[in-house]
């Protein structure tokens, strides 16, 4: 019965779709590396081929996202993915969904969606074999987003607030949380050709749900973007179109605030407020968790304060309260930064307000360049420490405005001719004195730098003038700075003399000739990345010491050499060797470091040997030139997650050797290039 009903929902959706959009003039064209290049008459039958396209090379991840976005994961991957579902019904974002949607999305966004949900949905149709969960069809406008909700919820830090809330034991989102990243644009002040350079280079997971997906989108409508998205997302999240292009790096001002209630003694449902007692809202959520292959259905408590999704503990009883919560608009004002054709209409999408945080850079066929540590911040009463557990009994602390976009850290057209950000202060986004000043302490914005910062200020240095070739260059270059930038001091490690420690002479030997770099063939890299991995797990146990004292570093040192003798058979390994770039049944050699530019995290993989997790991925460099943007880019692995494909790794090689395939936003070209040309269906 289950089945012939999704059977005929999905019918009626696909005889609506089939009624809204001509799917014979959405052409897909993929080029030799499978990239699809969408075109169509309107934006609307864009995003039925974009969500056609990716379905085709991603459906699984796309599925997953959207059932975490309905909250429904724990059906289909049980505890992990019922914990999910239990934050959407705790803050309620269907609920916000619903109040907002008519009021608040614009007619020709909800036009857009309608289209990406009908192509999604005519896939599915098309392929009820790849279906994971039959209940999650059909997909409307709504789901979609819910789901971006829900992520930028997480990016605002709900994941890690609920996890402090209940004392470290629910689990933390990690594989739904954006990365890090590089982003630099250089202007005619700093290039030799008199051109402007624009790098967008994050540092995702390599995948999972905020992976990139690249695809180049044009209709007759004025969109015309190449760049890359995460799955389900119905737009470019960054890219360049014929007039401008941008780049996100992920921020961290003070997106969200926690509350401890005062709570009457005889009575846990009830708090003080203004010296009232209110009582908590409460609904009841039913969740569905798989176990064993069974799905039960379990029922859960939500409650909600004045603040906001409040949770009852042991220790207490807390409320949460973010911006990122009270708008639905995210993925339209990305929609309208992909159609902008000036600065004046970036700035326009940009004055929205409606995406919770990411840096951006900027830069356009114009010379301009800008940056921007972007974020809805709440105006607070600067009495108060922000930074603690706020107190849940005043209306003091129940802020209800957000700093209008002028307030937030920005630096527009600088003498130096460049701005950047590597998750670094937003405070420090060029040379010179357009830097912006902190004003309200309670934005509680980071002003520390790291070591991708400490290393692009050395090699922006070097140049009065820097031409492309330079500007790749940096992007790709993979040492430390000259003095390290980590969170611990590490020099200690070394300052180690290898006399007074024969047994580990020849590491120590190693690390104190190493260059800092992170070539494949270096092993003093290996030596480093190995000693770091500790660290890491120490950090991730609670145990991550402050400093490295000497007794520690012999220890981390002793542990190197066994690991390394272990499995490799000898302490002078290459990093090539030691880490690789994996899928399926393809391993090659993988450079880059924690925090070098060119950035690579990696996880224990087999044999010793580690793969690279997170790090570089989704690569756009651009040059824009009079007659319109140079675009060259390269993504992780290829333009399919699908096995079997002949994408699904074909741009490993390029991506590890950090080479760049060339990109056109010209439809001629596409149509010349292609390799198969079709429509969806």
């Amino acid at each position: 019965m289950k089945k012939s009903l999704l059977v005929i929902s999905l019918c009626v959706v696909s005889l609506f779709c089939k009624a809204q959009f001509n799917i014979n003039k959405i052409d897909i064209v993929r080029d030799s590396f499978g990239v699809p290049h969408i075109f169509a008459p309107t934006d609307a039958e864009v995003a039925y081929g974009l969500a056609w396209a990716h379905a085709e090379d991603d459906f699984s991840t796309i599925q997953q996202s959207y059932m975490a976005g309905k909250a429904m994961l724990g059906a289909y991957k049980g505890k992990e993915g019922a914990t999910i579902d239990y934050i959407v019904h705790l803050m309620r974002i269907k609920e916000l969904v619903e109040a907002k949607y008519e009021s608040d999305i614009s007619p020709a966004y909800k036009k857009l969606l309608e289209g990406y949900a009908a192509g999604f949905n005519a896939y599915a149709k098309a392929h009820p074999k790849e279906v994971l969960l039959k209940q999650l069809f059909p997909i409307t406008p709504k789901d979609m987003l819910q789901y971006s909700v829900l992520q930028l919820c997480v990016l605002s830090g709900a994941d890690g607030a609920l996890k402090s809330i209940f004392g470290g034991t629910v689990q933390v989102l990690n594989d739904m949380k954006p990365g890090g990243s590089n982003a630099f644009a250089f202007n005619s002040k700093k290039t030799t050709d008199g051109q402007t350079y624009l790098a967008i280079n994050s540092h995702q997971p390599l995948e999972g749900p905020v992976s990139w997906y690249e695809a180049h989108l044009q209709s007759e409508e004025g969109w015309n973007i190449i760049g890359a998205n995460f799955p389900g997302a119905p737009t470019i999240l960054s890219g360049v179109n014929e007039y401008l292009g941008w780049a996100h790096t992920v921020n961290e001002p003070d997106k969200l605030d926690v509350y401890q209630l005062s709570i009457h003694p005889n009575n846990k449902l009830q708090y003080l407020f203004d010296g009232k007692w209110e009582t908590l809202e409460e609904k009841t959520a039913k969740l569905k968790v798989k176990v064993s292959g069974i799905r039960i259905g379990v029922k859960r408590i939500v409650y909600w304060s004045k603040y906001g999704p409040t949770v009852i503990t042991e220790r207490g009883t807390f409320s949460i309260r973010m911006p990122a919560q009270m708008d639905i608009r995210g993925l339209e004002e990305w929609y309208w930064l992909n159609k902008a054709r000036n600065f004046t209409d970036f700035k326009k999408a940009l004055n929205m307000m409606a995406i919770p945080g990411y840096n951006i850079v900027y830069a356009d066929r114009y010379d301009t360049i800008y940056y921007l540590s972007n974020g809805r911040i709440p105006v607070r009463d600067k009495s108060f420490n922000w930074r603690g557990t706020l107190p849940g009994n005043t209306s003091k602390t129940l802020w209800t405005e957000i700093h209008p976009l002028d307030k937030l850290p920005q630096v527009l057209q600088p003498a130096s001719g460049f701005v950047y950000n590597t998750n670094h202060s937003p405070f420090h986004a060029t040379e010179g004195p357009e830097n912006f000043k902190l004003v309200d302490p309670t934005m509680g914005y980071e002003t520390l730098e790291n070591n991708r910062s400490m290393r692009f200020a050395e090699l922006v240095k070097q140049y009065d003038k820097v031409s492309y070739e330079d500007f790749k260059r940096i992007k790709y270059d993979g040492r430390y700075p000259e003095k390290f930038s980590f969170a611990i001091d590490i020099d200690s490690l070394f300052l180690l003399n290898a006399d007074q420690y024969p047994q580990l002479a020849a590491l120590i030997q190693q690390l104190k000739q190493w260059d800092c770099n992170s070539d494949i063939q270096n092993t003093g890299a290996t030596i480093f990345a190995h000693i770091n991995y500790q660290i890491y797990a120490l950090a991730r146990q609670g145990k991550r010491p402050h400093v490295l004292t000497t007794p520690i570093c012999i220890a981390l040192l002793e542990n190197t050499k066994k690991y390394l003798l272990q499995y490799f058979g000898k302490t002078s390994v290459p990093l090539g060797d030691y880490q690789k770039h994996v899928r399926g049944d393809k391993a090659i050699p993988l450079p880059g470091l924690p925090d070098v530019l060119t950035a690579m995290y990696s996880v224990a993989w087999k044999d010793g040997m580690v793969k690279g997790n997170q790090g570089e991925s989704y690569i756009e460099l651009v040059r824009f030139t009079k007659e319109g943007p140079i675009i060259e880019s390269i993504n992780t692995y290829g333009a399919s997650a699908k096995k079997g494909s002949p994408h699904y790794t074909d741009q490993m090689e390029m991506f590890a050797e950090q080479k760049t395939k060339k990109m056109s936003l010209k439809k001629e070209d596409a149509y010349k290039n292609a390799i198969r040309v079709y429509h969806p269906k």
